[in-house]
């Protein structure tokens, strides 16, 4: 695996994911399931958030017993689904689940969408992305899987154009100068916040927007989710391969997405920032397919 590789790893577990995780399998691996009180153990890590209650309660009454399995470490939930200590995981999204199947040589598949966490492009000088002059300078964070994913944000806003059209690995050698309006500076996350005055716009991590005395709705631009660039970002629930088809796991992706306690305690426990996304089960698998191939790529 190359140092690059590596390096998107690490990032890609510092990412606030909000995960899953640990236990012991009680529903039968690769059965059709559908049965009624079957109790299912899913990963998090986060019980606490305002979304679970809500949705072991919804899918008790649907006759399915929840076992939420907390883990304090985003690395602890794709090695215990893989073991069958739990039967579901959701922590992730489709970049960190490519990354783990690539390294570890599994086969783990996303069964259904949770939502997206927008990356926000914001500014204390210009209130839209177009009154930004040709020749400005936007900083992007310096690590490596903030990095690309900043500079999908700025070539979906019209900002930049990338010279392979955009991936996970796109950096700033990617950028194409000449093609693109404004310049590209990459600055520690944590200290874009400060710098904000010094550049005309700058991509913030979630973490520290609030701590920049910024609101999430100040952003200018950020991910859309029906852009296909934004895909690999979205979280999802993963299971093994051979209970893609499981019945009972296929109603609590259902339960998720469409309970209304569960998608306002989402919406809550994120401060308002998760966009609920009902994305098929094909799309998601596609990108995976399409992703692994870039993290083998470039290993």
């Amino acid at each position: 695996m190359s140092r690059r590789t590596t390096s998107i790893i690490a990032a890609l577990v510092a990412v606030p994911l909000f995960v899953a995780l640990s236990g012991c399998a009680t529903a039968a691996g690769g059965d059709a399931g559908g049965g009624s009180n079957e109790t299912v153990k899913i990963g998090v890590v986060g019980k606490s958030d305002e979304q679970w209650p809500a949705f072991v309660e919804a899918a008790a009454e649907e006759g399915i017993t929840v076992e939420l399995v907390d883990f304090g470490s985003y690395e602890q939930p794709n090695p215990a689904l893989t073991e069958g200590e739990i039967d579901l995981n959701q922590f992730q999204h489709i970049v960190y689940l490519a990354q783990y199947n690539e390294a570890s040589g599994e086969d783990l598949t996303p069964i259904g969408s949770t939502a997206i966490y927008p990356l926000g492009l914001y500014s204390q000088k210009y209130d839209d992305v177009k009154d930004i002059p040709a020749g400005e300078t936007v900083a992007v964070p310096d690590d490596a899987s903030n990095q690309a994913r900043a500079l999908l944000v700025l070539q979906s806003a019209g900002l930049i154009e990338l010279k392979s059209g955009g991936t996970i690995f796109s950096d700033l050698a990617d950028v194409d100068e000449a093609a693109s309006e404004v310049k590209v500076t990459a600055l520690e996350a944590a200290l874009i916040p400060t710098s904000l005055p010094d550049v005309a716009a700058a991509i913030i991590n979630n973490d520290f927007v609030t701590q920049a005395g910024l609101k999430f709705e100040d952003a200018i631009a950020q991910d859309d989710p029906s852009d296909p660039n934004a895909l690999p970002y979205v979280n999802i629930f993963a299971a093994r391969a051979d209970d893609a088809d499981n019945e009972t796991y296929l109603k609590l992706v259902e339960i998720f997405q469409t309970d209304p306690d569960v998608q306002a305690g989402l919406l809550k426990s994120s401060g308002d920032t998760a966009v609920a996304l009902q994305t098929p089960v094909a799309d998601l698998v596609t990108s995976l397919e399409t992703v692994q191939k870039d993290v083998a790529a470039n290993s």
